[in-house]
């Protein structure tokens, strides 16, 4: 039998906003949580029809990634950060309300919030002291999150998709250091996943070293990297993760409506068996379908093909034990 804390059939967490939610938002509407609510049971009943191995909220409650610290946490600008409220964990745990299916929490990196809103001059000497501030803050909901029940996390740093190219604003190693600090839990159950997302693209020019750096500082449970284009660079990444982390693979690409050819997948996933065990891959699509509120990358039906596509694989390549 697999092992059946892998969540094998993924998505990243973002999924298209219905119009309602996005018309009710900028209106400043005072009944958008309830119009948020509903958007959601319809979101997490449509998932429940899917063979996912975990459901989200679509992100329906925040316009953007990182609205999920910004909107919550307040004293970026006095030194004192101080959240207001719960950042995902009171949501996550409404929506695995709704369903057997496992619920999946998914936050900002504390490295890419503070690459993001460090500014010279202000409370914090540096990036990295901000970055170290927000990493403990972050690693209190992950926690929070876990005392929920949920047993999938993801992480995303998108910023790193610089970084092993070019560097970033944030310093390759400090980024590898907050991160780290973030996901780091005393006493995390056996059965949960933390998985980070650095990149959503990988093209030319791979710094192979550096990702190697990087999957050895950060000490996730799994490496969510896209596997979309048959570049050699995809692959190259792939083998730099050691071979006792899972990795989730993007296999289909959110951001075009038309569906992956069947043959050209499966001859992916077959060097990707040639790589390393299949029993510790996952897949996915190989980014959120609207990391930003009304700005999907393609729409709502198309969004449920590619899910249902990702499943067709899934079934593929592992049968019925999912």
């Amino acid at each position: 039998m697999a092992d059946t804390f892998k969540f094998r059939i993924d998505h990243h967490g973002s999924l298209v906003r219905p119009p309602e939610v996005i018309a009710a938002r900028a209106a400043n509407d005072p009944n958008l949580r309830a119009i948020e609510d509903a958007a959601i049971a319809e979101a997490v009943r449509k998932q429940r029809r899917l063979s996912l191995t975990v459901v989200t909220d679509g992100h329906f409650r925040r316009a953007e990634l990182a609205g999920a610290v910004l909107d919550a946490v307040h004293g970026f600008e006095d030194g004192k950060l101080t959240a207001e409220r719960s950042l995902v964990a009171d949501d996550t745990a409404a929506i695995a309300a709704q369903t057997q299916i496992p619920a999946k929490a998914t936050l900002p990196s504390p490295a890419w919030i503070a690459a993001r809103t460090f500014r010279p001059g202000g409370p914090w000497a540096s990036a990295r002291e901000l970055g170290e501030a927000l990493a403990l803050l972050l690693r209190a909901e992950i926690e929070a999150v876990i005392s929920r029940g949920v047993r999938l996390i993801q992480i995303d740093d998108h910023g790193y998709g610089e970084s092993l190219y070019n560097g970033g604003v944030l310093s390759f190693e400090d980024a590898l250091a907050v991160d780290a600090l973030a996901v780091t839990v005393a006493d995390k159950p056996f059965d949960v996943r933390i998985g980070l997302c650095p990149l959503t693209r990988v093209g030319d020019g791979l710094d192979t070293a550096a990702a190697e750096r990087l999957f050895a500082a950060v000490p996730v449970d799994r490496w969510v990297l896209p596997y979309d284009t048959g570049s050699p660079a995809e692959t190259e990444l792939l083998r730099a993760v050691p071979s006792e982390r899972d990795v989730c693979l993007g296999i289909v690409d959110p951001r075009v409506p038309e569906l992956e050819d069947v043959g050209t997948v499966m001859d992916r996933m077959d060097v990707v068996a040639s790589i390393r065990d299949i029993e510790d891959v996952a897949i996915s699509p190989s980014a959120g379908f609207a990391d930003v509120a009304g700005q999907p990358l393609i729409g709502v039906e198309d969004q449920w093909r590619k899910l249902i596509h990702v499943e067709t694989f899934a079934r593929m390549c592992w049968g019925n034990e999912l």
